[in-house]
Formats: structure tokens, sequence, C-alpha cells
């Protein structure tokens, strides 16, 4: 996993050179092509490896050799583009002919030449990847023979459920689920239903089905019942022949002597006018269903097929109303579960039953870390000495080799990954327990990491929510909070899935967790993450031994001043003091500057030398002028000031297109003439701040409408700027926030706002209507969801029909004046929330 994800940031790396407006090296051709070829053949390789260290708390050691040649060859490159921009600071022409140099003819400068160290240097990394390519091909050339040799013990060993098996599973606290998924097997509708139970790996989805499986009612109520358990790589043949084997009782071996098609008739045909359960257990895609369910006829006799996923979406696919959603149990059906595996029949004893409170809230609701804990509290002493000891480092019991089941379980979601989600899910366990993760934090993050692989036709972001959303589907993280529109807003990790990405990324050195555990070698340096809790001490301490860092994130506010880590590329603290000035300019490799506040300042140093910075995102406690200079950045793809900025219009004798650019919030004053409608043609998100008048009046906001891929507008003006006749807004806007909108300028606006066709958020605030009433009208709003009118101080009648809110879903009220909400409110089909402010309520 570390591996892959280096690969694909040195591969970001030399594209980003090799495109880049002025890049400050250039590289020989010959070794950029050899390096290229090498690391997409190994990227290939690592798509289709399946590392026999999977289940083992060892690194594999092939994967590490590959991440630590690949972190070689980025710091031969990264090292020398900043030993090459150090003394260009002093010499900005110096910088200018550097960017012209490279391995092939410059129209204007002549032949350039290549650093004859930095080429010696990246030809030893480009060599020892040779030899690990060559060994790969030796690995490749007995891949195939290996996993025949796999599928032989898999085949072997697969079974339907033993009888061991079943009697001694336990449901406590799931009798409800359980006695509605009997219900749905035997409740007389006659026709062939599926039955998905989807939930994360170990919430219980398999001990459900296996006990409702042996249940004497179901099997006296089918005629016939099988269970196979399909596999990632599933065989459709053998898959078949095992269903066919159990209901038929015939031999396998026989079975397999027959071609597909002829193993899948024979079984259609022996189940046709016999009503039965077939049980799939732990599928991963809808092709398995698509290539069996042909064979399962519908022989409208209440015949029942139990699917068991992880995949939510693949759950929503077999049968969207008639499936089983597994939740974690509660703190009361956990004490059950427990008090029943520990001690039978019997109540907790007195001493021990604040102990044992402790050890269940330890366990977080997953049943199998309940029943695993319960298994090894029943085998220890029952004295309060014993299980205080197992209560203060339950954290570690449940992830340790003594609860190899409970772990097999949660790590098999993590090994089954592709390859490409499992950087994104262990970067998750940087965040702090139990804190809500805002998912455009984790994007920019992903992103500034380098270990994305970008997809034709779509932005690095669009991957990342993908990404998460394949994460959310899989059931590894969960949607804490949705947006007023249904986007996801804020995500959780529960626990355990936590420790396990913790687990895993000290086994890989994929990144290290200040005073958790000690960094593995150099490689685990390379992120540095400080918690919260960390000591001053142990961050001192971080501080001084981690000089190769490339990341950095924390959350601690006693962090002040980081030592000089020259290749660093991302930043992202509480303040600041993290980071002065002085050293802020050296950090020329940074791509993603995140600090929540930067203080005793009046203006941002310049920034241009930070040839890679992609996304930032400062507070200031006073109002600083913002560097001119981030116009002469067409990487950037994030600019957000927490505080009011002031950015200066760009020189007027270039123009450099900024494609990347996503993200301007927190401006002051922007200027949008037609040179910066084009200067920023991708923008998808805006909140320009107005104050003052400008020379014309209006800032030209006119010409706002051409941009065709702006999403969300948050408009904000003081009380002596109105310009709402002439500002105009693109059909491409969903969101759209009109704060201090006076004069009864909001008429005006409302008017072309009702139009836009895509529309599904508007917030109005501190605004003025013209005669103190709104008066909607039809065929407007046709797609929004979501209304909110705050500090509508002057809004005294609001006139509407259910019909001209077609699609509303939330509306939110704070304007005290307002005499009544329309009684055509509650008509609204597609309502489902209206929310008063306190001010509001206090008029009624």
């Amino acid at each position: 996993m570390a591996a892959y994800a280096a690969l694909v940031s040195v591969m970001q790396t030399i594209h980003q050179i090799e495109h880049h407006p002025s890049p400050p090296i250039s590289m020989d051709k010959k070794q950029v092509e050899s390096l290229t070829e090498i690391v997409m053949f190994l990227q290939e390789f690592l798509e289709g490896y399946k590392s026999p260290y999977a289940d083992s708390d060892e690194a594999d050691p092939l994967e590490m050799r590959i991440a630590d040649a690949v972190y070689a060859a980025e710091d031969v490159i990264e090292s020398h583009i900043v030993d090459q921009i150090i003394p260009a600071r002093k010499n900005p022409i110096g910088l200018l002919l550097n960017c012209f140099r490279g391995p092939t003819e410059s129209k204007k400068y002549g032949p350039q030449i290549i650093d004859a160290e930095f080429f010696e240097n990246l030809q030893k990394v480009i060599e020892e990847m040779d030899l690990i390519k060559k060994q790969v091909i030796e690995i490749d050339a007995v891949k195939d023979q290996m996993q025949k040799q796999d599928f032989a013990v898999a085949w072997n060993n697969s079974s339907a459920p033993s009888l061991s098996m079943l009697n001694n599973t336990t449901m406590t606290g799931f009798d409800d689920v359980m006695l509605q998924l009997m219900d749905k097997l035997t409740d007389g509708r006659l026709g062939r239903h599926v039955i998905p139970i989807v939930g994360m790996g170990g919430i219980g989805k398999t001990t459900l089905a296996v006990n409702v499986y042996a249940k004497p009612f179901i099997t006296r109520h089918f005629d016939i019942c099988a269970w196979v358990t399909i596999s990632q790589q599933f065989q459709t043949k053998e898959l078949l022949c095992e269903i066919l084997s159990q209901a038929t009782k015939q031999g396998k071996a026989e079975l397999s002597q027959m071609r597909e098609d002829e193993i899948g008739l024979s079984l259609h045909k022996y189940l046709s006018y016999r009503r039965y359960l077939i049980v799939l257990d732990d599928m991963w895609s809808i092709e398995a269903w698509e290539k069996l369910q042909c064979y399962f006829p519908d022989n409208s006799n209440g015949s029942r097929i139990m699917v068991t996923t992880r995949l939510s979406k693949l759950g929503s696919q077999l049968d969207n109303s008639y499936g089983i959603e597994m939740k974690f149990m509660d703190e009361e059906s956990s004490w059950n579960m427990l008090c029943k595996i520990v001690f039978g029949g019997e109540s907790c004893p007195l001493e021990l039953h604040e102990i044992a409170k402790k050890i269940v809230e330890g366990c977080r609701g997953l049943p199998l870390s309940i029943v695993v804990m319960g298994g090894l509290l029943r085998k220890k002493k029952r004295t309060k000495e014993c299980w205080k000891s197992i209560s203060r480092s339950i954290s570690l019991l449940v992830n340790s080799e003594n609860d190899k089941h409970c772990l097999k379980i949660l790590k098999l979601s993590y090994s089954h990954l592709p390859v490409y989600l499992k950087p994104c899910f262990l970067y998750l366990g940087i965040f702090e327990e139990d804190s809500e993760i805002r998912v455009s934090t984790v994007i920019k993050l992903w992103v500034s990491e380098g270990f994305l692989k970008p997809i034709s036709s779509k932005s690095l972001e669009t991957v990342a929510k993908e990404y998460l959303d394949e994460l959310v589907d899989r059931n590894l993280i969960l949607v804490h909070r949705f947006g007023k529109t249904g986007k996801m807003r804020y995500l959780k990790i529960h626990d355990l899935l936590r420790d396990l990405c913790l687990r895993e990324a000290q086994k890989e050195g994929f990144y290290h967790v200040v005073g958790q555990h000690s960094p593995q070698g150099r490689r685990s340096q390379y992120r540095v993450v400080i918690l919260r809790s960390t000591s001053k001490r142990e961050v001192l301490d971080a501080i001084r031994s981690t000089p190769h860092a490339r990341s950095y994130t924390s959350d601690h506010a006693r962090v002040r001043s980081l030592p000089n880590l020259r290749l660093l590329r991302t930043l992202r603290a509480r303040n600041g003091d993290v980071c002065p000035r002085g050293k802020l300019l050296k950090l020329f490799n940074l791509r993603l500057l995140f600090v929540y506040s930067i203080c005793n300042s009046t203006k941002l140093p310049p920034i241009n030398l930070l040839w890679s910075l992609q996304t930032l995102t400062i507070g200031y406690d006073q109002n600083p002028n913002a560097p001119v200079d981030i116009w002469d950045m067409p990487q950037l793809r994030h600019v957000h000031f927490w505080r009011p900025i002031r950015l200066r219009d760009p020189p007027s004798d270039s123009i450099i297109i900024m494609h990347n650019l996503q993200t301007l919030k927190g401006v002051i004053d922007f200027n949008f003439d037609e040179t910066m409608a084009r200067r920023i043609p991708n923008i998808r998100k805006l909140e320009p701040i107005y104050f003052n008048e400008s020379r014309d009046g209006d800032f030209c906001v006119h010409n706002i409408e051409h941009l065709q891929k702006l999403e969300s507008l948050n408009l904000q003006c003081s009380r002596v700027v109105d310009f709402s006749r002439k500002v105009t807004f693109p059909y491409s806007l969903t969101s759209l926030a009109l704060r201090c909108i006076i004069n009864g300028g909001i008429g005006y606006m409302l008017e072309k706002v009702g139009t836009l066709p895509l529309l599904q958020k508007l917030t109005l605030d501190d605004v003025k209507f013209p005669k103190r009433k709104w008066e909607t009208v039809e065929g407007q709003f046709l797609s929004l969801k979501y209304l909110s009118m705050f500090n509508c101080y002057n809004l005294v009648l609001w006139i509407i029909e259910s019909s001209h809110f077609p699609c509303l879903e939330h509306l939110d009220i704070g304007s005290k004046n307002l005499k009544e909400i329309p009684a055509e409110v509650g008509e609204i089909p597609t309502l489902k929330y209206v929310t008063l402010s306190q001010v509001a309520l206090n008029q009624r």
C-alpha cells in the first residue's frame, strides 16, 4: 500500500515538472522515460499483487523495497528543485533561466545543461528500481502457478457452515433483527425474493444468517438449503458446483468434471418445483449475482436467497426494499451479550459490575469484539485485580494476537480493498479519535499527499469524492452529517477501524503518530502526526527527530516553531507560529498550507517561489493584503482566507490562466472584469466580500455569469454597496448565499435567482425586501431543496403557493417581523423540516 502510494506520488511529481509553465528544474529525457516506464510497470504489478504478508504483522519486504526506492527518487528530484530555488531567491534572473533549461534545444536560450550530480544520483535510483522490476518479473512468472495452488486449497476447505459453528454462535441483542429476517423468509410471498443483509465487517451479518439458517423452523420450511461463501476472486463453476453438491448430496469431485453450463442447468432443473433457501455469504460485487441468478428459478412457491455483503450499494442493487441493515449494538444489548457469554444464566457479580461496564464500552458496540472479549474474560479469574488489568488494556486486547478472530474480520475489509483505496483509508487514522472529519478537508489533504491516481477527464477532487463514496459503501467509514442538499459534509470512523488504520500504518511506515509508537526508519518519518493529547516533550522530540518530513499535521495548540523542513509538502496546524514568515519562504516544496490563525502580521510574504503550492487556507488576526503573485501560480487549486483579505488585481502585462483554481473565498472588493473571468474559467466556489464602492460602482459583477462551472456563490455586501440590478448569475449555480442586500435590491436579484435551473440551496441573510413583502410566482425555484431566511427584519408578508417550491425539503426561518408562515407551506409535498429561530418563536 505504501509502495503504491509512493509510485502514484512520484508520477505526479514528474508530471508536474513536465507541465509546469515555469519548471524549477530540467530532467534528462531518457531518464524520465526510463523512470516512468518502471513506475508504471510496478503500479500495474501492485494493482494485481496479493501479498503473502497480508495477514501478518510484518510488512511485505518487496513492497517496502519498492517504497524505499521510490521515496529515494522523489528525494533526489525534489532536493534538486529546492537547491535550484534557494540561490534563485537572490537572483530571480537565474531562476528564470533555470526554468528553461532542459534536455532539449530551447528556442530562446539555446542548448540546456543537466546538473551532473543530479543526473548521477537519479541514475542510481533508476538502476535500483530496475533491479526491483526484474525481481517482480520473476514473481509474475510463477504467479499463475501460485494462484492455482491457492485456489486448490480454498476449494478443499470450502463448505457450508458446520454444526459446531451454528451451535456456538451467540446472537444476544439481535432478537428483533432475527425475527424480522425469519419473517421475511417465511412471510408467504410466493415469488423468489432476495434478502440482502448489509453491514460493516464484524457487525454480525454472517452470524445472523447462520443462526437463522440453523433454526429447525427454517429447515422444515424449505425443501433445500444450501450455503456458499463468495470471495472477491470467485469462480462461477465452483460456486455452482458447491450449491448443487449440497442440494443433491452428490460429491463435488464428480460434479467438477462437468462444464459450467451443465452444472448450472442441472442446478436449475433440480431446484425447479422445490422451495429452496440459498445463502450467498460475503458477496463483493454485483457480477457474482449476475452470473448465478439465472440458475435460481422463480417457482412462485416462496423460495428465498439470503446475501450478506459489506457494500450498501450492492444491497440496494439486489433489493432496496427487502433487505436488512445491521447496526452497532446499543449499550444494553452489548451488556446482555457480554453477561451471557461470561456468566451464562447468572448475573454479573456486584464487585465486577463497574469494571465490566467499562470493558463493554471499550468494545464500542461491535458484536465480534464483545464475543472475543467475553471468551477471554470467561477464562480469567473473577477478581477485581485481574479484570482491572484487562480494562486498562482493552484497546490493545481487542486488536491483539489473542483476538485473531476479531482482528481478521476487521482486517478482512481492509485486505480486500483495491490498492488505490488502501492509502486513502489508512490516512483517516491521522484524525483524532471520535472526531467529526470534514469531507472537504480530507479531499484537500489526499490531493496534497499525492497518492490519488489521476483519471482522465476527472479532477483529483472528483476522484477523491468517488473514493470516499466507495469507503462509505464498504461500511469502513460512516457519514456523520449531510449538507442541506444531501451531500456528505462530515464523516466518522469507528474507533476499532481507526485502530486498524494505526496498526497497518505503523506496520508499513505510512505515517508516524507521535507518542503512540516509534517510527520505523526514515520511511515512517515522511508523515508526522501530532494529536492534541501528545505531551509537549514528545512534540519537541518529534520535531527534532523528523527532519525528512513531507507531511506535518497537528491539532496540538502548544506546537511552536518547526525545524527547517526543506522538502515539506503538507502543513496543517492550529496556529501560524509553527511556521514563522521567514521559514515559510523556505518551504519551496509545499503543496498545502492549512493554518488556522497567523498572528501579529499585516502582510503575507511573497509565495511565488512555492512552485507546487495547491491549497492555501489561512486565517489572520488582522486584515492584511494578499500577495499579488498568487496570480502567477497556475498550480493553485484552493485559496481560502478565513478572515477577509484584500487581493489586488493581477498585473495587466501578462495573463496566466488559472485552469486549476476551483475555490476562492474571503477576498475583499474583488474586481470582476472580463480579464478576470477569462483567468479563472474553472472556478467552482466563490465568496467575494464588498465593502466599498469601486471606480465604476459595481466591480463588474455582471461578468460572474461567464463562470460556467461555478456551483457555489456566497455574495456579501456592506451597506454602502448596491449593485443588485447589475449582478448576473450563471445557470450552473447549485448554491447561492446573498448577504446584506439593502435598498430593496433583493427584489431584482430574486427575479434572476428564481430562474436558475439547478439551484438547490438559497440563503438570504440580512436582506431588505421591497414593500416589506415577498411574493413568489409559478415556474421559479424548480430545483430548490433548502431555503433559509435569516435576519430579514423588514419582511412582514410572504405570499406563496405550494406549487412555487416543488422540491423544497427544508425551510429555515428567522425573521422576527414576519406576521405568519403561509398556510401553503404545509401543502408542499416534499417538505420535511421547518426550523424556526428563537427570534421568530418569540413573536408567535
